[in-house]
């Protein structure tokens, strides 16, 4: 539909009814599947090695609460009220607004495009640990199978995406709560290794002069962003999913919560055998593919649990991997009247295109930009500085231009509290962005 919210349309009833989630817990379940993912368990520990341990965390759970966690909650419920796509949902905003959609399903497409090759890697990983032949990163990307499990990726993804949203609401109630307990396991594992005592130190005794850095704020914004999957267009495209009678900001708040214990339990399970294996924090995009085949390989039911985690680990990277496409195909299959077959060929096809580079950064042919891997050179980009950016462009939009009863009926609580502490933290991250960026163009 073409039209902008206004007084005749401010109820997400009144729009034509889409496939729906079977219920909160199908709506919980489902976002929470694509907002753990490699987020959480493969960039944040990464994230958290390369900027200061501790004074990360407490950049990025102050990041998470005061600013993501609100964004989130505006994103699905703007998602909910506009009923489509998340180019749809832009136009309905402002007349502007689709140029703006485009520009979040874009940054969505670069993104799930390096996502995608990280999935084969761990699709890889769970395949050697079946039959037993666990390798090193570097061995594993020393030829071209890496490329090969991303196309495989991609192809699994297609057929699972064509069966539609009752597909991945299986996928998600089925497989999220065992990974977090193969975790777990992990956890209480670490704890009895040599590198707790140290990692216990890197993760909660903090150098508080590091949070004067503009830097590591910037990161721990991008990374909040990043995992609850605001600014590129997966809480819309759910959000508008959602059935009657969902309480969007308890749903929000429990994915949240989920996600970010994820989060914590991936760092206490990584870096005490970072420090027990003498390897350096800052290892990486490839951190956990480099630590955690050591540690399979010295303890007792190694190979059993490496069949476990990475077979999980492939599970939550592939979940996130549909969310992002799941973006795509919505929009592309609204946008220009395609079939959802049509539609998931198309996203494909792109996928395979533009996620090529990346596939390539650590094999023979080491695809590098400006000296570092290709992969890693988006991952930063997209991942931190345009998130930031969508996901404050779109939340002043969201905040200042959505009418207001329009977002009350659609958060689902009968009460005004929630509205305005969404939109009041929409408003005021759009004016603070503007002045960091007047700030950044003029120091």
């Amino acid at each position: 539909m073409k039209q902008r919210f206004n007084d005749s349309n401010l109820s997400y009833n009144s729009f034509p009814q889409r496939a729906q989630w079977s219920s909160e817990v199908g709506f919980v379940f489902s976002m929470t599947a694509a907002a753990v993912g490699l987020g959480n368990l493969w960039r944040f520990p990464y994230m958290v090695g390369e900027n200061g341990g501790a004074a990360f965390i407490i950049a990025y759970f102050t990041v998470l609460m005061l600013v993501a966690l609100p964004i989130m909650m505006l994103e699905v419920a703007v998602g909910r009220l506009a009923m489509g796509n998340t180019v749809a949902t832009y136009r309905k905003v402002h007349r502007w607004g689709a140029v703006i959609g485009w520009g979040v399903v874009s940054l969505t497409v670069v993104i799930t495009s390096y996502y995608l090759v990280v999935t084969g890697w761990t699709l890889g990983y769970a395949v050697s640990s079946i039959i037993g032949n666990v390798k090193p990163f570097e061995e594993f990307t020393r030829g071209y199978a890496s490329v090969w499990y991303f196309f495989i990726v991609v192809a699994l993804a297609g057929v699972l995406l064509i069966r539609g949203v009752t597909a991945i609401e299986f996928i998600s109630k089925l497989l999220m709560p065992l990974l977090l307990l193969i975790v777990i396991m992990l956890v209480l594992f670490a704890r009895s290794t040599a590198g707790w005592a140290q990692a216990y130190e890197f993760l909660t005794k903090a150098d508080y002069s590091l949070l004067k850095e503009t830097r590591l704020w910037m990161f721990a914004i991008g990374q909040a962003f990043y995992s609850l999957a605001i600014g590129q267009g997966y809480l819309i495209t759910y959000g508008s999913y959602i059935p009657p009678k969902v309480h969007v900001p308890r749903a929000s708040l429990i994915v949240t919560l989920t996600e970010t214990t994820v989060a914590f339990l991936a760092g206490w399970m990584i870096f005490p055998l970072v420090f027990t294996f003498g390897l350096a924090p800052d290892e990486g995009s490839q951190l956990a593919f480099v630590i955690l085949p050591m540690v399979f390989d010295n303890i007792a039911w190694g190979g059993l649990l490496a069949v476990l985690f990475f077979s999980l680990f492939f599970a939550a990277a592939f979940s996130s991997c549909l969310a992002g496409l799941k973006v795509m195909v919505a929009a592309f299959a609204e946008e220009f009247s395609l079939g959802n077959a049509k539609a998931v060929h198309a996203v494909a096809a792109l996928m395979i295109v533009l996620g090529l580079p990346s596939a390539l950064s650590f094999t023979p042919l080491k695809c590098t930009l400006a000296g570092r891997p290709f992969l890693e050179v988006i991952d930063q980009l997209g991942g931190t500085n345009m998130v930031i950016v969508s996901g404050i462009l779109g939340a002043g939009l969201f905040s200042w231009l959505v009418p207001h009863r329009g977002i009350r009926d659609a958060l689902g609580t009968g009460s005004r509290y929630w509205y305005w502490r969404i939109v009041i933290a929409g408003r005021v991250i759009l004016i603070l962005g503007l002045i960091l960026l007047v700030y950044a163009l003029f120091k």
